[in-house]
């Protein structure tokens, strides 16, 4: 039972579109204001005509009670009129008009006149001529009718509906005359089905012509969200910034809602733009500093390392603490200028410098950096998997920089290297596919944490939290990597585990590069 309940939730919360809610108000008031107006002719429509059934029956009422000649009683005045009730079919009078009905009255009225307590006359007069008579139940459904002269309804069983008089004869006798209502019902009737075909009609003709209007005048801000949509797509997140498109002039004119809306998006646009050229140069000045920085600083590490190892060199007696210090020096000047030259590439690489594009062979990159890879970190066991002799067809060059697609290899790989313990292992595949050569790095180490995944390529992102350098790493390897591919018009992936989730623990990162001529 919570499942429907939360599905009608989920629907009463579902947003409905603009146009469809303005169709639905427009055909909902019509529907109220046809409603309303239908009820009240209907309504007027039946006081009229219970009115003129109302003014008619008084007529017949008086007749009956104020015979012209003044007294009447039948079969007194006029034998043709019986004086015991007559049965059904029968006609009185024996002629054929129906004017000589008893008391003068029409086809359909009832009439009962009361002799003291007794019913001197009781019955109606039919269709087919003749005179029926009313039963007990009928006799005592009129019974109840207020003798005061004016119109009651009241229901005779078997007859249906009728509007009844009750009044006192000149002699004193009861007389009760009643008409039926069914003419007034089946008008009434009539009128409502022509109402309600009517009424449909122009709801769906209201909804139709209500759509179209709304479509047209809401065109223009389908205009101001395409030209919104066009914004939303530009790359805005890095790079210089060109004129980002504005809403149309015709469609800022702030006379109207659309138009203010235009008009307050531009605007809009036109903060966003100066603050991202504002940024952008912001960034450059940064680049450049960093880039001078890094140049600047290059001399004189270069410089220390060459004293420390002078010194280090001399044939003088070095105390084994300056000897100790020096070597310090010189761990952290390579160090430092390990990080100099890091910087220096990611300030090149941002500045768009142009690479070197010559057949690459990432086979032969993979050989080269496990290799390497063995020599650096022995501890480890690493593995290299590419395609057999039998793929003859296999392609595997790239076309980049191979100076650059070597450091990519290596940063990965040394990566591996310093975040998993020793005796893990790493394996380097390389593969085609499609019209990419794909570059996998793959580890069964402890994994990266869900929350480092999203800001693993930024630059100086690391593992620890106390960021401390003892383990060698600057935080801008895989800013590197990400770098080198993104300027090769690759793209590069990672997906790990770690003990917290479900399958075996490690990390991949897999790099994608276009294959050579394509």
């Amino acid at each position: 039972m919570a499942e429907p309940a939360a599905a009608r939730q989920a629907a009463r919360r579902r947003p409905t579109a603009l146009r469809r809610r303005l169709v639905v108000v427009l055909v909902g008031v019509l529907l109220l204001f046809t409603v309303v107006l239908a009820t009240t002719s209907t309504l007027a429509l039946r006081g009229q005509l219970v009115d003129e059934l109302d003014h008619e029956l008084v007529e017949t009422s008086q007749r009956v009670s104020e015979p012209p000649g003044g007294d009447h009683t039948p079969g007194v005045d006029d034998p043709a009129e019986p004086t015991d009730p007559a049965e059904p079919g029968d006609r009185p009078d024996g002629t054929d008009d129906p004017s000589r009905f008893p008391f003068g009255i029409g086809p359909g009225t009832v009439v009962v006149r009361y002799d003291g307590d007794d019913v001197a006359i009781a019955g109606f007069a039919n269709q087919a001529g003749g005179f029926t008579s009313l039963d007990d139940e009928q006799l005592a459904a009129l019974g109840d009718v207020p003798v005061d002269g004016l119109p009651h309804d009241v229901e005779l069983p078997g007859l249906g509906g009728y509007r009844a008089v009750a009044a006192t004869t000149r002699d004193g006798s009861l007389i009760v005359v009643a008409q039926s209502t069914a003419d007034v019902d089946a008008t009434v009737q009539q009128y409502v089905l022509v109402e309600v075909a009517i009424g449909l009609v122009g709801l769906v003709a209201a909804g139709a012509i209500g759509t179209w209007l709304v479509r047209r005048s809401l065109r223009p801000l389908d205009e101001v969200a395409t030209a919104a949509g066009r914004v939303s797509e530009l790359d805005l997140a890095q790079g210089e910034i060109g004129a980002i498109p504005r809403v149309p002039d015709d469609l800022t004119d702030e006379r109207t809602e659309v138009g203010q809306v235009g008009a307050a998006l531009n605007r809009m646009l036109e903060n966003v733009e100066s603050s991202l050229v504002a940024r952008h140069e912001s960034e450059t000045q940064v680049r450049r500093f960093v880039a001078d920085a890094s140049h600047e600083l290059r001399t004189p590490l270069a410089s220390i390392r060459g004293y420390a190892e002078l010194v280090r060199r001399s044939p003088d007696v070095v105390p084994p603490d300056t000897a100790r210090s020096l070597d310090r020096i010189e761990s952290e000047a390579v160090r430092m200028t390990g990080l100099v030259e890091d910087l220096l590439l990611l300030a090149r690489l941002d500045a768009g410098r142009p690479l070197d594009r010559a057949p690459v062979d990432l086979a032969v990159l993979a050989v080269d950096a496990v290799t390497d890879a063995h020599a650096a970190g022995p501890d480890h066991d690493w593995g290299l998997l590419l395609p057999g002799e039998e793929d003859t067809d296999v392609d595997l060059e790239v076309t980049g920089d191979e100076a650059s697609l070597r450091q990519v290899l290596a940063n990965l790989l040394a990566n591996a290297r310093t975040h998993t313990p020793p005796g893990t292992r790493v394996d380097v595949r390389v593969r085609d596919e499609s019209d990419e050569v794909v570059v996998e790095v793959s580890d069964a180490g402890p994994g990266i944490g869900p929350a480092l995944r999203p800001v693993l390529f930024r630059r100086f992102a690391r593992g620890d939290d106390a960021r401390n350098r003892t383990g060698g790493s600057t935080g801008l390897g895989l800013a590197i990597v990400d770098a080198i591919v993104a300027a090769h018009g690759g793209r590069i992936d990672v997906t790990s585990a770690t003990a917290d989730e479900p399958g075996p623990t490690g990390t991949t990162f897999t790099v994608r590069l276009p294959r050579h001529g394509s």
